[in-house]
């Protein structure tokens, strides 16, 4: 037990430190990019790592560094914007469909029962092969398919919480639904909303670099990951390095916020916790 809960804990801060430096270097790839992402050197098509040309180049002559830097600005903002959207659509929806059950809850179940029945990944392609490719088509098509599963937590945990001792109390003396929401029920959702938030930014971004990967994503001239994947693969005998540090920026990325939504859920809800002593 003591050897599980230490390989939680390392695995917990391999998560945030996978995920940070995500952050960090979106953040800062303006200014840490070595070059213009979009720079064309003609002359060095397919090279290898090389001066300043860490990584190499593209087949276009393009720093791949550079343009991995700015792809994670590409998922990050993605990711942030679909989960933001998902998590407030399904707190509203789910939490409305929880609150007062009835007809309000079979219509909410029959809704999201036909989301559920199709694979959301499928779901998604399907939808984005409808679209042209844009960055605001994928962050709809994302978020029309993801906020069902932040609306069904919502509805259980609301399902169970209002029947508490502290919310009949509450009900009781007389507090308003938008007091009971605000002041006990949204406090108490906020530990399974989080965890669920993580797992869904890793989720996001491996779909998102799908989509791009299959060409359904941003459009061509954008950086992102699935694009330089996708190019890669036509020069895997001559030039492996196109795929090769695509394929582990995405890996690491979604390991980390695995390993952080890990993390976090046994951090947040006790039931998770390996104890101490057996």
């Amino acid at each position: 037990p003591r050897a599980g809960k230490t390989m939680k804990q390392l695995n917990f801060k391999l998560g945030l430190l996978l995920v940070g430096l995500l952050v960090a270097s979106a953040v800062l790839a303006p200014w840490i990019a070595p070059h213009d992402p979009d720079a064309y050197f003609l002359n060095q098509k397919l090279m290898g790592s090389h001066g300043s040309f860490l990584l190499g180049h593209d087949a276009d002559g393009r720093c791949v560094l550079s343009r991995l830097l700015y792809g994670g600005q590409v998922s990050l903002t993605i990711a942030m914007t679909v989960v933001a959207i998902s998590l407030s659509t399904g707190l509203f929806l789910g939490g409305i469909a929880g609150w007062f059950g009835g007809l309000l809850d079979a219509v909410f179940l029959f809704i999201s029962d036909i989301f559920l029945a199709f694979p959301g990944f499928l779901l998604a392609i399907g939808l984005a092969a409808f679209l042209p490719p844009s960055l605001l088509n994928v962050v709809f098509v994302l978020s029309l398919v993801g906020w069902v599963g932040y609306a069904r937590l919502v509805r259980g945990q609301v399902m169970e919480l209002k029947n508490r001792e502290y919310v009949l109390a509450a009900r009781v003396v007389g507090a308003s639904r938008r007091r009971l929401f605000l002041r006990h029920l949204i406090p108490n959702l906020a530990g399974p909303l989080m965890v669920h938030a993580t797992f869904g930014m890793a989720g996001v971004i491996l779909v998102e670099s799908t989509l791009n990967f299959l060409g359904l994503g941003v459009p061509p001239t954008t950086p992102s990951w699935g694009a330089m994947l996708d190019q890669g693969t036509q020069y895997l005998l001559i030039a492996p390095h196109l795929s090769l540090f695509p394929g582990i920026f995405v890996m690491a990325v979604v390991l980390g916020f695995n390993f952080l939504g890990d993390g976090l859920r046994d951090k947040l809800d006790p039931r998770h916790v390996v104890p101490e002593e057996v």
